[in-house]
């Protein structure tokens, strides 16, 4: 297997995770900032990944299938941290939910794909607005703090609560797509 740029790129990504984690409960003022950032450059290399595949026929199996897997352990574990430190129950479960529509539509995919039928799942509108969503709702309770008048919290609360409620409404997309070869007998 080589290892193209995007793979180095993903790969990256999936080490800036316990380093997020460590700079989110270091005891110094600047922490919230610096795991902003560290989020931050994580969905650049995301999106860097991605161009510099397409762009430059970077494409590989191994970074199909690595690419979506970093994605889902960051925000997991951004879900995770932020959880711990705001145990609030509309947090817990926009998060629980978040999280458990991954592992779901994921295994479903793998499934679908197995019986093939792969092509009844793909990425929808919701979910992509979804994604935006999480992700600025995830950067703005990384932060936590207000910016002047603006209360950063609970705009990352409300954007949170939103992502969720498209993560129901995109899962129930995908298995409602998906429902006619779910049906059918082996």
């Amino acid at each position: 297997m080589q290892l193209t740029i995007p793979t180095l790129l993903t790969l990256a990504r999936i080490l800036m995770i316990p380093v997020l984690v460590l700079v989110f409960y270091l005891p110094v003022d600047w922490s919230n900032i610096a795991a902003v950032t560290l989020f931050i450059l994580a969905g650049l290399t995301d999106w860097l990944d991605g161009w510099v595949a397409r762009r430059f026929r970077m494409t590989s199996s191994f970074g199909a299938f690595l690419d979506p897997v970093a994605d889902k352990l960051m925000v997991g574990v951004a879900l995770i941290i932020i959880v711990q430190r705001h145990p609030e129950i509309g947090l817990a479960l926009s998060a629980a939910v978040i999280i458990g529509r991954e592992i779901t539509i994921s295994a479903l995919r793998e499934w679908m794909a197995a019986v093939g039928e792969s092509g009844r799942v793909k990425v929808a509108w919701a979910g992509k607005i979804k994604t935006i969503l999480q992700m600025v709702a995830i950067g703005f309770l990384l932060y936590g703090e207000p910016l002047g008048p603006i209360p950063v919290l609970d705009i990352g609360r409300w954007l949170l609560i939103g992502a969720a409620a498209l993560t129901i409404w995109s899962m129930l997309s995908y298995l409602r797509s998906a429902w006619p070869a779910m049906r059918s007998r082996p």
